[in-house]
């Protein structure tokens, strides 16, 4: 019986070995994921047997769709067969010929010490960075009109490798253009991530794109120690100062609300944001008369829009001189740290130095728990 079973399963063998006859068979292709991500949600990177993709999973709020590209070598691109169609767009790597769109893009390339490879740029005025200001002016990058209207006439001309833009809600007739034309666009929704350090983990997103990943991983680890490093500090602290944020416009008074990184940053500085127990998408829309119920003897007003300086905050509107805060000088913007042509500084370097903005909170809130360490951002109103 065990002999007969034995030539039966040979004789099943030697049929199925002949049915293969002429057929090459090759390993399944072994998926390996690259994906190191600690706080960010928003991308993700993977390794298919030497491949890499990219895959954007939330490109802005509420975003459904998402996109998916493939990372290649010059070599591989001359080697690999693929189908374009699988993917929304096709890079090679290194990119050599980038345009950004977001001045939150920049540090990103003067992290990684790419930032020549940027050509063009909607905006350039807003860039405050001395490095890129300086490419800017030697008519190394080229002035590319406004983001909601890019002059695709000169884009197409500089006929960059990548363009990384971003999205509010997937409308965007000018990327359409720019894709039909050839030229990969990519979407960057670091803005959308719901913490300090998850945005600032965007700097990967841009390791993979000029084959840099070890650095970026370097420069994100170094980033998160000093913000824990910072956060551990605060807990130190013996008080917790309350703190009013935002201004008016027109007749609402718009404030972070308790689940936005902004109130992430007030309570890993460790002060009694009035508002930290709220939830939500977006600003909390209040009206003057409840904010200042609540918030009339906060002890530090933090961001008060873009007014610049005392002055300008009581022309705006004489009810702020009721506020404790504007009694005792305690208000403190990020709006007067400038670059040469009137960027706003921390709209460039916030998003990637989230280290950088806790420790000017902490130092405001905490003086004594800094030393000598002078705010990067943030100065006190005038």
């Amino acid at each position: 019986m065990k002999f007969t079973y034995i030539l039966l399963l040979l004789a099943v063998s030697f049929i199925s070995c002949k049915d293969d006859k002429g057929i090459v068979r090759s390993l399944p292709e072994v998926e390996e994921h690259n994906n190191t991500l600690k706080y960010a949600e928003g991308f993700k990177i993977s390794t298919f047997n030497d491949r890499k993709t990219l895959e954007i999973t939330k490109a802005w709020p509420k975003a459904e769709k998402k996109y998916t590209y493939l990372l290649l070598t010059k070599e591989q691109a001359s080697k690999i067969t693929y189908n374009a169609a699988d993917y929304d767009g096709v890079i090679i790597t290194p990119v050599t010929k980038a345009v950004v769109t977001s001045t939150t893009h920049i540090p990103a390339l003067e992290l990684l010490n790419v930032e020549t490879s940027l050509i063009g740029f909607p905006g350039t005025d807003y860039v405050s960075s001395e490095k890129t200001r300086q490419l800017i002016d030697n008519g190394k990058i080229r002035e590319l009109g406004k983001n909601e209207g890019i002059n695709t006439e000169v884009l197409l001309e500089l006929n960059p490798d990548v363009v990384v833009g971003f999205g509010v809600d997937g409308v965007n007739k000018t990327f359409e253009v720019i894709k039909k034309a050839g030229i990969p666009v990519i979407y960057n929704g670091d803005w959308v991530e719901g913490s300090a350090l998850a945005k600032a983990e965007w700097i990967k997103f841009f390791g993979v794109l000029f084959n840099k990943e070890k650095e970026a991983d370097s420069i994100f680890n170094n980033i998160e120690k000093e913000y824990l490093t910072a956060k551990d500090l605060a807990k130190k602290a013996k008080i917790n100062p309350t703190v009013l944020s935002g201004a008016m416009h027109k007749d609402v008074w718009y404030l972070p609300n308790g689940s936005s990184a902004e109130a992430q940053f007030l309570k890993d500085a460790n002060v009694n944001y009035l508002w930290s127990e709220t939830t939500g998408n977006g600003s909390l829309a209040l009206s003057f008369e409840v904010v200042l119920d609540k918030a009339k003897d906060a002890e530090f007003w933090l961001s008060p829009s873009y007014y610049g300086s005392m002055e300008q905050l009581e022309k705006a509107n004489a009810l702020y001189s009721n506020f404790k805060a504007f009694k005792t000088k305690n208000i403190y913007t990020f709006a007067n740290t400038t670059g040469a042509s009137g960027g706003v500084l921390y709209y460039e370097l916030g998003t990637a130095r989230p280290d950088l903005v806790l420790k000017d909170l902490i130092k405001i809130t905490h003086p004594e728990l800094l030393g000598d360490y002078e705010p990067y951002f943030f100065k006190k109103l005038k």
